[in-house]
C-alpha cells in the first residue's frame, strides 16, 4: 500500500506529471481520457461527472469521450471542450478507436480510464495503439447488471477479455472487489475506491418532529433491476394498513414500454392517491431534501448507489435492500433499514418501522450526514483515484 497523496504527505515519489492538491488549484500536469457510454445520466455517470470536477484539484484534467452520446454531454455541467462525441455504430464498431487515437494525440493524453464493458473493449484496443496505461472502473457486477441474461453474459465475456492488458481495476465496493477476485483478477491489480458525492445542505429533522405524514422518494433510472414493482407492492400493503405514507417516483424510465408497464401496475393496485411519478429531475439535492426517507428496493446489481450517498449527505435516512455494496454504506438500524431484496412484505415492514418513531428517525438523520462526511465525499473519491494514477505513472 502507498501513503495518501496530500499536501502534507510526500512519502511517495510521485511521477513528474502528478501533483498533490494544494490550497490553490494546481496547474494541470496530466490529462486522463475517460471513455464512457454517455447515453444515460445516472449513478455511474455521476461518478464520472464528479471526477471531472474534482480531479483538477489534484493536478489532473479529465476529458470524456462518449461512445453512445446522450444525456451525459447535456447534463454533466463540464466544460464542453472536455467532452467529445465518438459514436459507435454498434458494440463491435472498432472504427471508433481511430477517432479516439486522434483525441489522445490532440489532447496530449497521459492515461486512459474506461467505465463499462463496451468501453473497456475499445480502451483495450486504444491502449495497444497508443502505448498508454489504462484503468477500468467497475461500477456494478456485470453478470447481474440487468434482467437480460444473454446481454449480461456477453458483457462479462467482453469485460474479461478486455481487461487482460489493463494495469489497474477500480471497484466501487468491497463486494465488487470480491467478485473480481472470483473471476480471476489478480489481487495486486485491484483497488477499492468507494463512490463519493458533494455535501448537501442537510435537512433540519427538528422541524419535522410533529409531522405524522411520511414522504418517501425513489430516485433512479427506472428499470426492472431497481425493484419498482416491489416498491409498489409494499406501498399497497402499507396503504391497506392505513399508514400515512406517500411515495414519489423521481426519474425517467429506461424504456417507454417499461414506463407503460409500471404505470399500469400502479393503477391496478389502486395507488394513485399515495404514489406519484414526477419524472426526471436535474436538481437531485432539492428532490432529496423534501423527502423523509430515500427508498431503493434494488433486486441486484448495485455497486455503491450514488443516490444513497446523496441521501446520507442530506441527512435523509434510507430504506434499501441488502444487495451487494449497499450494506457497506447503510448499516441496518443506524442510517436506515435494509430489507430482503425482492420481498415486498420485508420492504413494507422496514418502511413501517422507520415511520413508527420520529425520535429514532431524527437520530438516523444525524448519523446519516455524519456517515457521509466521514467516508463518502467526492473529494475523497477523487483523491483516491488520483493516487492510482500516480502509482501508474511510476511504473
Amino acid at each position: 500500500m502507498f501513503a495518501p497523496v496530500s499536501a502534507t504527505n510526500s512519502s511517495i515519489a510521485a511521477p513528474a506529471w502528478f501533483l498533490p492538491p494544494t490550497a490553490e488549484k494546481p496547474a494541470t500536469t496530466a490529462r486522463v481520457l475517460h471513455v464512457i457510454n454517455g447515453e444515460h445520466f445516472s449513478g455511474a455517470e455521476r461518478v464520472q461527472q464528479l471526477l471531472g470536477k474534482q480531479l483538477p484539484n489534484f493536478g489532473i484534467e479529465a476529458d470524456f469521450a462518449c461512445v453512445k452520446p446522450g444525456k451525459f454531454s447535456a447534463l454533466c455541467g463540464l466544460n464542453e471542450q472536455r467532452v467529445f462525441d465518438a459514436p459507435m455504430k454498434g458494440r463491435f464498431d472498432f472504427s471508433v478507436v481511430s477517432r479516439l487515437k486522434q483525441i489522445v494525440a490532440e489532447r496530449k493524453i497521459d492515461l486512459l480510464h474506461a467505465h463499462t464493458p463496451r468501453t473497456a473493449l475499445v480502451t483495450s484496443l486504444l491502449a495497444v495503439r497508443t502505448g498508454l496505461p489504462w484503468v477500468y472502473h467497475v461500477h456494478s457486477p456485470t453478470a447481474r447488471d440487468s434482467t437480460r441474461g444473454l446481454v449480461n453474459r456477453l458483457n462479462q465475456i467482453i469485460e474479461r477479455y478486455s481487461i487482460k492488458n489493463c494495469q489497474r481495476l477500480v471497484t466501487v465496493s468491497r463486494s465488487l472487489r470480491r467478485e473480481m477476485l472470483r473471476l480471476g483478477v489478480p489481487r495486486r491489480r485491484l483497488s477499492v475506491v468507494p463512490n463519493g458525492v458533494p455535501a448537501i445542505e442537510p435537512i433540519d429533522s427538528s422541524e419535522r418532529m410533529s409531522q405524522s405524514h411520511w414522504h418517501l422518494g425513489m430516485i433512479a433510472l427506472m428499470r426492472p433491476r431497481k425493484g419498482v414493482e416491489v416498491a409498489l407492492q409494499a406501498m399497497k400493503l402499507l396503504k391497506d394498513r392505513g399508514a400515512p405514507i406517500t411515495l414519489e417516483l423521481i426519474g425517467g424510465f429506461e424504456t417507454e414500454a417499461y414506463q407503460l408497464q409500471t404505470l399500469r401496475l400502479l393503477d391496478q393496485l389502486g395507488l394513485g392517491d399515495c404514489v406519484q411519478w414526477s419524472g426526471f429531475t436535474s436538481d437531485v439535492p432539492s428532490a432529496i431534501r423534501r423527502l423523509d426517507a430515500m427508498l431503493l428496493p434494488s433486486l441486484f446489481g448495485e455497486g455503491m448507489p450514488m443516490v444513497v450517498l446523496e441521501a446520507l449527505a442530506a441527512a435523509v435516512p434510507v430504506v434499501a435492500t441488502s444487495v451487494e455494496g449497499t450494506p457497506e454504506v447503510v448499516r441496518d438500524g443506524v442510517e436506515g433499514f435494509l430489507a430482503k431484496p425482492g420481498d415486498a412484505a420485508s420492504l413494507a415492514e422496514k418502511i413501517a418501522l422507520l415511520a413508527s418513531d420520529r425520535l429514532r428517525w431524527a437520530d438516523m438523520s444525524q448519523r446519516a450526514v455524519d456517515r457521509h462526511r466521514a467516508a463518502f465525499s467526492d473529494q475523497r473519491m477523487a483523491q483516491r483515484v488520483a493516487r492510482i494514477y500516480a502509482r501508474l505513472g511510476k511504473q
